[in-house]
Protein backbone atom coordinates (compact mmCIF):
# COMPACT_ATOMS: atom_id res chain seq x y z
CA UNK A 1 0.00 0.00 0.00
CA UNK A 2 2.84 2.37 0.84
CA UNK A 3 4.44 1.61 -2.52
CA UNK A 4 1.29 2.62 -4.39
CA UNK A 5 0.79 5.76 -2.31
CA UNK A 6 4.44 6.76 -2.76
CA UNK A 7 4.21 6.13 -6.50
CA UNK A 8 1.08 8.27 -6.83
CA UNK A 9 2.68 11.00 -4.74
CA UNK A 10 5.78 10.85 -6.95
CA UNK A 11 3.64 11.21 -10.08
CA UNK A 12 1.81 14.17 -8.53
CA UNK A 13 5.06 15.94 -7.58
CA UNK A 14 6.61 15.20 -10.99
CA UNK A 15 3.72 16.71 -12.96
CA UNK A 16 3.55 19.67 -10.55
CA UNK A 17 7.22 20.38 -11.26
CA UNK A 18 6.58 20.17 -15.02
CA UNK A 19 3.59 22.54 -14.79
CA UNK A 20 5.68 25.11 -12.93
CA UNK A 21 8.35 25.04 -15.67
CA UNK A 22 6.16 24.66 -18.79
CA UNK A 23 8.45 26.47 -21.22
CA UNK A 24 11.57 24.67 -20.03
CA UNK A 25 9.79 21.32 -20.19
CA UNK A 26 8.54 22.00 -23.74
CA UNK A 27 11.96 23.06 -25.02
CA UNK A 28 13.50 19.99 -23.38
CA UNK A 29 10.97 17.73 -25.14
CA UNK A 30 11.32 19.49 -28.52
CA UNK A 31 13.75 16.99 -30.04
CA UNK A 32 11.60 14.14 -28.70
CA UNK A 33 8.60 15.75 -30.44
CA UNK A 34 10.53 16.03 -33.71
CA UNK A 35 11.76 12.44 -33.51
CA UNK A 36 8.35 10.92 -32.74
CA UNK A 37 6.68 13.04 -35.43
CA UNK A 38 9.22 11.85 -37.98
CA UNK A 39 9.01 8.16 -37.10
CA UNK A 40 5.19 8.27 -37.23
CA UNK A 41 5.08 10.17 -40.53
CA UNK A 42 7.72 7.98 -42.20
CA UNK A 43 5.80 4.87 -41.23
CA UNK A 44 2.47 6.41 -42.32
CA UNK A 45 3.91 7.25 -45.73
CA UNK A 46 5.50 3.83 -46.27
CA UNK A 47 2.34 2.03 -45.08
CA UNK A 48 0.30 4.16 -47.46
CA UNK A 49 2.75 3.37 -50.26
CA UNK A 50 2.29 -0.37 -49.67
CA UNK A 51 -1.50 -0.08 -49.73
CA UNK A 52 -1.39 2.16 -52.80
CA UNK A 53 0.99 -0.26 -54.52
CA UNK A 54 -1.30 -3.25 -53.96
CA UNK A 55 -4.28 -1.33 -55.34
CA UNK A 56 -2.26 0.03 -58.26
CA UNK A 57 -0.92 -3.37 -59.26
CA UNK A 58 -4.50 -4.64 -59.45
CA UNK A 59 -5.12 -1.91 -62.06
CA UNK A 60 -2.38 -3.41 -64.25
CA UNK A 61 -4.07 -6.80 -64.22
CA UNK A 62 -3.15 -10.18 -62.77
CA UNK A 63 -0.62 -12.42 -64.55
CA UNK A 64 -0.05 -9.80 -67.26
CA UNK A 65 3.09 -8.59 -69.03
CA UNK A 66 3.34 -5.51 -71.23
CA UNK A 67 5.40 -5.41 -74.42
CA UNK A 68 6.65 -1.94 -75.33
CA UNK A 69 9.47 -0.05 -76.93
CA UNK A 70 10.49 1.53 -73.62
CA UNK A 71 11.38 -0.47 -70.47
CA UNK A 72 9.93 0.54 -67.11
CA UNK A 73 13.34 0.48 -65.44
CA UNK A 74 16.28 2.73 -66.30
CA UNK A 75 19.01 0.17 -66.88
CA UNK A 76 19.61 1.38 -70.46
CA UNK A 77 20.55 4.76 -71.90
CA UNK A 78 17.54 6.50 -73.43
CA UNK A 79 19.29 7.20 -76.74
CA UNK A 80 19.78 3.47 -77.27
CA UNK A 81 16.05 2.86 -76.80
CA UNK A 82 14.90 5.87 -78.84
CA UNK A 83 16.19 4.27 -82.05
CA UNK A 84 14.05 1.16 -81.68
CA UNK A 85 11.13 0.48 -84.01
CA UNK A 86 7.68 1.14 -82.57
CA UNK A 87 5.27 -1.66 -81.71
CA UNK A 88 2.64 -2.40 -84.39
CA UNK A 89 -0.98 -3.43 -83.94
CA UNK A 90 -0.41 -6.30 -86.38
CA UNK A 91 1.64 -7.99 -83.65
CA UNK A 92 -1.59 -8.77 -81.75
CA UNK A 93 -2.82 -11.24 -84.38
CA UNK A 94 0.68 -12.65 -84.91
CA UNK A 95 1.08 -13.45 -81.21
CA UNK A 96 -2.51 -14.64 -80.72
CA UNK A 97 -2.22 -17.15 -83.57
CA UNK A 98 1.02 -18.68 -82.28
CA UNK A 99 1.02 -18.54 -78.47
CA UNK A 100 0.35 -21.70 -76.48
CA UNK A 101 0.26 -20.04 -73.06
CA UNK A 102 -1.37 -16.59 -73.31
CA UNK A 103 -5.14 -16.40 -72.84
CA UNK A 104 -5.66 -12.86 -74.15
CA UNK A 105 -3.67 -10.19 -75.99
CA UNK A 106 -4.68 -6.55 -76.26
CA UNK A 107 -3.22 -3.37 -77.73
CA UNK A 108 -3.45 0.22 -76.56
CA UNK A 109 -2.11 3.66 -77.47
CA UNK A 110 -2.14 6.57 -75.04
CA UNK A 111 -2.04 10.35 -74.98
CA UNK A 112 -3.25 13.21 -72.77
CA UNK A 113 -6.09 15.35 -74.12
CA UNK A 114 -8.75 17.86 -73.13
CA UNK A 115 -12.34 16.62 -73.47
CA UNK A 116 -15.38 18.88 -73.75
CA UNK A 117 -19.08 18.44 -73.09
CA UNK A 118 -21.14 21.57 -73.80
CA UNK A 119 -19.55 24.30 -71.62
CA UNK A 120 -17.58 21.88 -69.43
CA UNK A 121 -13.94 21.04 -70.08
CA UNK A 122 -11.89 18.20 -68.53
CA UNK A 123 -8.13 18.75 -68.80
CA UNK A 124 -5.24 16.29 -69.12
CA UNK A 125 -7.46 13.25 -69.49
CA UNK A 126 -5.57 10.05 -70.30
CA UNK A 127 -7.08 8.91 -73.59
CA UNK A 128 -6.43 5.29 -74.55
CA UNK A 129 -7.19 3.76 -77.91
CA UNK A 130 -7.65 0.05 -77.22
CA UNK A 131 -8.84 -3.24 -78.59
CA UNK A 132 -12.18 -4.58 -77.36
CA UNK A 133 -10.56 -7.03 -74.90
CA UNK A 134 -8.67 -4.30 -73.01
CA UNK A 135 -10.84 -4.59 -69.89
CA UNK A 136 -10.36 -8.37 -69.70
CA UNK A 137 -6.57 -8.05 -69.86
CA UNK A 138 -6.37 -5.32 -67.23
CA UNK A 139 -9.10 -6.73 -64.99
CA UNK A 140 -11.32 -3.63 -65.20
CA UNK A 141 -15.10 -3.61 -64.88
CA UNK A 142 -17.94 -1.59 -66.37
CA UNK A 143 -20.19 0.20 -63.86
CA UNK A 144 -22.72 1.48 -66.40
CA UNK A 145 -23.37 0.65 -70.04
CA UNK A 146 -20.98 -1.57 -71.99
CA UNK A 147 -17.56 -1.88 -73.60
CA UNK A 148 -17.25 -1.40 -77.36
CA UNK A 149 -17.25 -4.51 -79.55
CA UNK A 150 -14.62 -5.93 -81.88
CA UNK A 151 -16.72 -4.73 -84.82
CA UNK A 152 -16.76 -1.19 -83.41
CA UNK A 153 -12.97 -1.36 -83.10
CA UNK A 154 -12.61 -2.61 -86.70
CA UNK A 155 -14.85 0.14 -88.10
CA UNK A 156 -13.28 2.89 -85.94
CA UNK A 157 -16.64 3.75 -84.40
CA UNK A 158 -16.83 7.05 -82.52
CA UNK A 159 -17.80 5.53 -79.17
CA UNK A 160 -16.16 6.10 -75.79
CA UNK A 161 -16.05 4.56 -72.32
CA UNK A 162 -15.27 7.11 -69.59
CA UNK A 163 -13.72 6.82 -66.13
CA UNK A 164 -15.59 7.72 -62.93
CA UNK A 165 -13.75 11.04 -62.38
CA UNK A 166 -14.23 12.11 -66.00
CA UNK A 167 -17.95 11.34 -65.79
CA UNK A 168 -18.26 13.47 -62.65
CA UNK A 169 -16.28 16.34 -64.21
CA UNK A 170 -18.38 16.44 -67.38
CA UNK A 171 -21.83 15.27 -66.32
CA UNK A 172 -21.91 15.64 -62.51
CA UNK A 173 -25.06 13.78 -61.39
CA UNK A 174 -26.50 13.35 -64.90
CA UNK A 175 -26.67 10.07 -66.79
CA UNK A 176 -23.62 9.93 -69.06
CA UNK A 177 -24.82 7.19 -71.41
CA UNK A 178 -25.81 8.42 -74.87
CA UNK A 179 -24.25 11.86 -74.39
CA UNK A 180 -21.89 13.25 -77.05
CA UNK A 181 -18.48 14.58 -76.01
CA UNK A 182 -15.75 16.17 -78.13
CA UNK A 183 -12.34 14.52 -78.35
CA UNK A 184 -9.75 15.95 -80.73
CA UNK A 185 -12.43 17.95 -82.53
CA UNK A 186 -14.64 14.91 -83.15
CA UNK A 187 -17.86 13.80 -81.46
CA UNK A 188 -17.89 10.53 -79.53
CA UNK A 189 -20.95 8.88 -77.97
CA UNK A 190 -20.57 7.68 -74.36
CA UNK A 191 -21.56 3.99 -74.21
CA UNK A 192 -20.05 3.01 -70.85
CA UNK A 193 -18.64 4.15 -67.50
CA UNK A 194 -15.80 2.31 -65.73
CA UNK A 195 -15.87 1.18 -62.12
CA UNK A 196 -14.03 3.59 -59.81
CA UNK A 197 -10.35 2.64 -59.40
CA UNK A 198 -8.73 5.36 -57.28
CA UNK A 199 -5.22 6.75 -57.68
CA UNK A 200 -2.26 4.99 -59.29
CA UNK A 201 0.64 4.67 -56.81
CA UNK A 202 -0.90 7.56 -54.87
CA UNK A 203 -0.02 9.99 -57.65
CA UNK A 204 -2.27 10.16 -60.73
CA UNK A 205 -6.06 9.80 -60.85
CA UNK A 206 -6.71 6.47 -62.59
CA UNK A 207 -10.38 7.47 -63.08
CA UNK A 208 -9.61 10.52 -65.21
CA UNK A 209 -9.51 8.35 -68.33
CA UNK A 210 -11.37 7.70 -71.55
CA UNK A 211 -11.22 4.61 -73.78
CA UNK A 212 -11.97 4.64 -77.52
CA UNK A 213 -11.45 2.01 -80.26
CA UNK A 214 -7.79 1.91 -81.27
CA UNK A 215 -8.55 2.54 -84.96
CA UNK A 216 -10.65 5.58 -84.02
CA UNK A 217 -7.64 6.75 -81.98
CA UNK A 218 -5.48 6.23 -85.08
CA UNK A 219 -7.76 8.41 -87.21
CA UNK A 220 -7.61 11.30 -84.73
CA UNK A 221 -4.08 11.09 -83.31
CA UNK A 222 -2.25 8.42 -85.31
CA UNK A 223 -0.12 5.59 -83.95
CA UNK A 224 3.27 7.13 -84.73
CA UNK A 225 4.25 6.96 -81.06
CA UNK A 226 3.64 3.23 -81.07
CA UNK A 227 1.43 1.04 -78.96
CA UNK A 228 1.60 -1.14 -75.88
CA UNK A 229 0.74 -4.84 -76.04
CA UNK A 230 -0.85 -6.45 -72.98
CA UNK A 231 -0.43 -10.22 -72.74
CA UNK A 232 -2.53 -12.01 -70.13
CA UNK A 233 -1.90 -15.55 -68.89
CA UNK A 234 -4.38 -17.81 -67.10
CA UNK A 235 -2.14 -18.36 -64.05
CA UNK A 236 1.34 -17.82 -62.59
CA UNK A 237 2.71 -21.08 -64.03
CA UNK A 238 1.59 -20.16 -67.55
CA UNK A 239 3.14 -16.70 -67.08
CA UNK A 240 6.55 -18.14 -66.22
CA UNK A 241 6.52 -20.47 -69.23
CA UNK A 242 4.81 -18.03 -71.57
CA UNK A 243 7.21 -15.15 -70.95
CA UNK A 244 9.99 -16.98 -72.80
CA UNK A 245 7.59 -17.99 -75.58
CA UNK A 246 6.41 -14.40 -76.06
CA UNK A 247 10.02 -13.18 -76.15
CA UNK A 248 10.80 -15.69 -78.92
CA UNK A 249 7.70 -14.73 -80.92
CA UNK A 250 8.52 -11.03 -80.60
CA UNK A 251 12.06 -11.65 -81.85
CA UNK A 252 10.53 -13.52 -84.76
CA UNK A 253 8.02 -10.82 -85.72
CA UNK A 254 10.68 -8.12 -85.29
CA UNK A 255 13.01 -10.17 -87.56
CA UNK A 256 15.96 -10.22 -85.16
CA UNK A 257 18.84 -12.58 -85.88
CA UNK A 258 20.27 -14.91 -83.24
CA UNK A 259 23.06 -12.53 -82.19
CA UNK A 260 20.94 -9.36 -81.97
CA UNK A 261 19.73 -8.01 -78.64
CA UNK A 262 16.02 -7.54 -78.00
CA UNK A 263 14.75 -4.25 -79.42
CA UNK A 264 11.66 -4.36 -77.22
CA UNK A 265 10.90 -4.54 -73.51
CA UNK A 266 8.76 -7.08 -71.68
CA UNK A 267 7.59 -5.10 -68.67
CA UNK A 268 6.10 -6.65 -65.55
CA UNK A 269 4.30 -4.95 -62.64
CA UNK A 270 7.02 -6.37 -60.36
CA UNK A 271 9.33 -3.69 -61.78
CA UNK A 272 7.33 -1.10 -59.83
CA UNK A 273 7.78 -3.21 -56.70
CA UNK A 274 11.57 -3.05 -57.06
CA UNK A 275 11.46 0.71 -57.55
CA UNK A 276 9.15 1.08 -54.55
CA UNK A 277 11.35 -1.05 -52.30
CA UNK A 278 14.42 0.96 -53.30
CA UNK A 279 12.67 4.22 -52.50
CA UNK A 280 11.42 2.85 -49.18
CA UNK A 281 14.94 1.76 -48.20
CA UNK A 282 16.24 5.28 -48.82
CA UNK A 283 13.30 6.78 -46.92
CA UNK A 284 13.83 4.47 -43.95
CA UNK A 285 17.59 5.05 -43.94
CA UNK A 286 17.34 8.84 -44.02
CA UNK A 287 14.18 9.09 -41.92
CA UNK A 288 15.18 6.79 -39.10
CA UNK A 289 18.73 8.14 -39.11
CA UNK A 290 17.32 11.60 -38.40
CA UNK A 291 14.89 10.10 -35.88
CA UNK A 292 17.73 8.42 -34.00
CA UNK A 293 19.72 11.66 -33.97
CA UNK A 294 16.69 13.63 -32.72
CA UNK A 295 15.99 11.14 -29.93
CA UNK A 296 19.65 11.09 -28.89
CA UNK A 297 19.79 14.88 -28.71
CA UNK A 298 16.42 14.92 -26.95
CA UNK A 299 17.61 12.31 -24.44
CA UNK A 300 20.75 14.31 -23.66
CA UNK A 301 18.56 17.39 -23.21
CA UNK A 302 16.34 15.49 -20.77
CA UNK A 303 19.40 14.32 -18.81
CA UNK A 304 20.80 17.85 -18.59
CA UNK A 305 17.53 19.40 -17.48
CA UNK A 306 17.04 16.66 -14.88
CA UNK A 307 20.49 17.41 -13.44
CA UNK A 308 19.42 21.07 -13.23
CA UNK A 309 16.13 20.05 -11.62
CA UNK A 310 17.89 17.86 -9.04
CA UNK A 311 20.27 20.69 -8.17
CA UNK A 312 17.44 23.24 -7.86
CA UNK A 313 15.50 20.93 -5.54
CA UNK A 314 18.38 19.66 -3.42
CA UNK A 315 16.89 21.12 -0.23
CA UNK A 316 13.48 19.60 -1.07
CA UNK A 317 15.19 16.21 -1.42
CA UNK A 318 16.86 16.68 1.96
CA UNK A 319 13.55 17.58 3.65
CA UNK A 320 11.77 14.56 2.13
CA UNK A 321 14.54 12.23 3.27
CA UNK A 322 14.57 13.82 6.73
CA UNK A 323 10.87 13.05 7.20
CA UNK A 324 11.32 9.42 6.17
CA UNK A 325 11.25 9.23 2.37
CA UNK A 326 13.13 6.21 1.01
CA UNK A 327 15.80 6.42 -1.68
CA UNK A 328 13.59 4.50 -4.15
CA UNK A 329 10.81 7.08 -3.63
CA UNK A 330 13.17 9.91 -4.57
CA UNK A 331 14.45 7.82 -7.50
CA UNK A 332 10.94 7.12 -8.78
CA UNK A 333 9.90 10.77 -8.44
CA UNK A 334 12.66 12.08 -10.70
CA UNK A 335 12.46 9.08 -13.03
CA UNK A 336 8.72 9.69 -13.47
CA UNK A 337 9.47 13.34 -14.20
CA UNK A 338 11.95 12.38 -16.94
CA UNK A 339 9.51 9.85 -18.42
CA UNK A 340 6.68 12.41 -18.24
CA UNK A 341 8.73 14.91 -20.27
CA UNK A 342 9.44 12.28 -22.94
CA UNK A 343 5.89 10.86 -23.07
CA UNK A 344 4.43 14.38 -23.24
CA UNK A 345 6.73 15.00 -26.18
CA UNK A 346 5.50 11.74 -27.68
CA UNK A 347 1.85 12.79 -27.32
CA UNK A 348 2.54 16.10 -29.08
CA UNK A 349 4.64 14.30 -31.72
CA UNK A 350 1.91 11.77 -32.50
CA UNK A 351 -0.65 14.58 -32.67
CA UNK A 352 1.51 16.52 -35.14
CA UNK A 353 2.10 13.31 -37.13
CA UNK A 354 -1.67 12.71 -37.34
CA UNK A 355 -2.18 16.23 -38.70
CA UNK A 356 0.69 15.82 -41.18
CA UNK A 357 -0.64 12.42 -42.29
CA UNK A 358 -4.09 13.93 -42.90
CA UNK A 359 -2.67 16.54 -45.29
CA UNK A 360 -0.21 14.14 -46.96
CA UNK A 361 -3.09 11.75 -47.63
CA UNK A 362 -4.84 14.51 -49.57
CA UNK A 363 -2.01 14.64 -52.10
CA UNK A 364 -0.61 11.10 -52.00
CA UNK A 365 -1.48 8.13 -49.80
CA UNK A 366 -0.61 7.89 -46.10
CA UNK A 367 -2.06 5.67 -43.38
CA UNK A 368 -1.46 6.11 -39.65
CA UNK A 369 -0.37 2.83 -38.07
CA UNK A 370 -1.58 2.55 -34.46
CA UNK A 371 0.98 -0.16 -33.79
CA UNK A 372 3.71 2.38 -34.53
CA UNK A 373 1.97 4.89 -32.24
CA UNK A 374 2.28 2.38 -29.40
CA UNK A 375 5.91 1.77 -30.37
CA UNK A 376 6.53 5.53 -30.33
CA UNK A 377 5.30 5.76 -26.74
CA UNK A 378 7.49 2.80 -25.82
CA UNK A 379 10.48 4.64 -27.30
CA UNK A 380 9.57 7.75 -25.29
CA UNK A 381 9.38 5.74 -22.08
CA UNK A 382 12.73 4.07 -22.78
CA UNK A 383 14.40 7.42 -23.53
CA UNK A 384 13.00 8.79 -20.26
CA UNK A 385 14.26 5.78 -18.28
CA UNK A 386 17.71 5.62 -19.91
CA UNK A 387 18.51 9.33 -19.82
CA UNK A 388 16.64 10.13 -16.62
CA UNK A 389 18.10 7.33 -14.51
CA UNK A 390 21.51 8.87 -13.73
CA UNK A 391 20.12 12.22 -12.45
CA UNK A 392 17.39 10.37 -10.52
CA UNK A 393 19.93 7.97 -9.03
CA UNK A 394 22.14 10.88 -7.96
CA UNK A 395 19.13 12.50 -6.25
CA UNK A 396 18.23 9.23 -4.51
CA UNK A 397 21.76 8.74 -3.17
CA UNK A 398 22.27 12.31 -1.95
CA UNK A 399 23.07 12.82 1.74
CA UNK A 400 20.04 14.37 3.53
CA UNK A 401 22.23 16.44 5.89
CA UNK A 402 24.29 17.88 3.02
CA UNK A 403 21.10 18.48 1.06
CA UNK A 404 19.55 20.47 3.92
CA UNK A 405 22.68 22.63 4.13
CA UNK A 406 22.54 23.38 0.39
CA UNK A 407 21.87 27.03 -0.52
Amino acid sequence: MRFLNSLLEGIKIAFLALSINKTRSFLTALCIIIGITMVSVVDAVTTGMDESFDNSMAMLGTNVVYIEKWPWDDDMDWWEIAGRKEMKIEYVDFLAERTKYASNISASANTNVNIRYKDKNAERVQLSGTTSNHLDVQGLDIAEGRMYTQEEVRTAANVVVVGASLKEALFEEQDALGKQIRIGGQRFIVIGVLEKQGSFLGLGDADNVALIPIYAFNEVYGLRRGIQLGVKFPDEAALQEGEYEIEGLMRQVRQLDATAENDFAINKPEAFKELLEGFKRILYLVGFGLVGLSLLIGGIGVMNIMFVSVRERTKEIGIRKAVGAKSWEILSQFLIEAIAICVSGGVIGVGLAAIATFFIDKAFTATMNFGVVGFAFLICTMVGVVFGFIPAYRAAKSDPIESLRFE
